[in-house]
């Protein structure tokens, strides 16, 4: 363990469920208690629940706050309504992604940024510099907030059990501020593993008290603690990019079979605004690699960076690969020629230490929950 590695405030208590931890982004974080697939599977099937304390929050305010975010961020933040959260993505000049984000709309003139944790301070910095000449405050706001996720089928249950908000009214992708356990908290229906569930963001002095009343009204039903691990195998199988892997500066949006949230038809000029339109075009007259889908054959798991082959050559590369719990199969997220991207495409393979292994593409995601 580094002795510089940042600590969220469950650190104590993930050491006393006798979590395995590790340096994630400069934070210590679990990342397992026990069994990977278990925990994995009691998401998919119960409940889960996560420390993601180690997440970047950027408060921006102000009387242009939306103005700023419009020209620094891809996505149109002035068509996000009061309560609402937007998926998105800000990138450089030449419009390479430096991050994807989630922004929440707090206030009439108040928004949430929520940055990966590795690019927490780089996006902080861009913001900040993006701006100038506008009339909003950029505050880094990571401090301030300890993160909890309650993930899976029985979310719902556990959090209405210790809640008198509106779960019911709350749709995906939006967030509302209430009392969880008596705890101050904005609620959030949001999360990374393809269930249904909510992130809680509190003040760091109630985290502890928080995950202790969320252990306690789950139990009942299967919620386990659950550590980066299963929380890495559950995103790959619903097909969610990982920042780092399918999305990086080398990358554009439109790359990343993402343009669709480059949004053009909003006012004035925003960041990479030329660059995008330039790849829109290239995207168009020639299709990029194309973010697919590999399902092993046999029994050997693909990593980021192996190549992906036809005949002996090499059509693509793997961004993510990991055994999948819920298929009983290694599975893949890959970048492949577009001639070789349709689902059921003979004779694709991976390179494993020199050895071509069958993989069946399909498209993504590998696992999409029942409604």
């Amino acid at each position: 363990m580094s002795t510089n590695s940042r600590h969220t405030a469950l650190d104590a208590l993930h050491r006393s469920l006798g979590a395995t931890m590790t340096d994630f982004a400069g934070w210590d974080m679990p990342l397992r208690y026990a069994s990977e697939r278990d925990e994995h599977n009691a998401v998919r099937t119960r409940a889960g629940l996560f420390d993601l304390s180690h997440m970047g929050e950027i408060t921006v305010t102000g009387p242009q706050a939306v103005d700023l975010l419009n020209f620094a961020l891809v996505g149109n933040i002035g068509t996000v309504g009061l309560g609402r959260a937007r998926y998105t993505m800000i990138c450089q000049e030449d419009g390479g992604i430096v991050d994807d984000l989630i922004v929440y709309r707090l206030g009439e003139t108040e928004y949430m940024v929520v940055a990966n944790a590795g690019n927490a301070q780089i996006v902080l910095d861009a913001l900040v510099a993006r701006a100038e000449g506008f009339d909003a405050e950029v505050r880094d706001d990571r401090d301030a907030y300890a993160l909890i996720a309650v993930q899976g089928p029985e979310s719902p249950g556990i959090l209405k059990s210790v809640t008198d908000a509106d779960l019911d009214g709350l749709k995906y992708y939006a967030g509302l501020p209430g009392t969880v356990a008596g705890v101050p908290a904005l609620i959030a229906r949001t999360g990374y593993t393809g269930e249904d569930g909510f992130e809680l963001f509190v003040e760091p002095i109630h985290a502890e008290a928080l995950w202790q009343a969320l252990t306690e009204a789950g139990a009942g039903v299967g919620l386990i603690p659950c550590g980066l691990s299963c929380r890495d195998t559950l995103r790959l199988e619903a097909g969610m990019p990982l920042y780092g892997n399918e999305l990086t500066t080398k990358l554009t949006p439109f790359d990343a079979g993402l343009g669709r949230v480059v949004k053009f038809e909003k006012e004035g000029d925003f960041v990479g605004r030329t660059s995008l339109e330039a790849a829109a075009a290239r995207a168009e007259s020639a299709p990029p690699r194309k973010l697919v889908g590999l399902i092993a054959e046999g029994r050997r798991v693909p990593r980021s960076g192996y190549e992906v082959v036809v005949d002996g050559r090499v059509v693509g590369e793997v961004t993510s690969g990991a055994p999948s719990p819920t298929l009983g199969k290694p599975i893949a997220m890959a970048y492949v020629d577009a001639a070789f991207a349709a689902p059921g495409t003979a004779g694709v393979g991976v390179d494993i230490r020199g050895s071509h292994e069958p993989y069946e593409v399909v498209a993504l995601p590998f696992y999409k929950r029942q409604k």
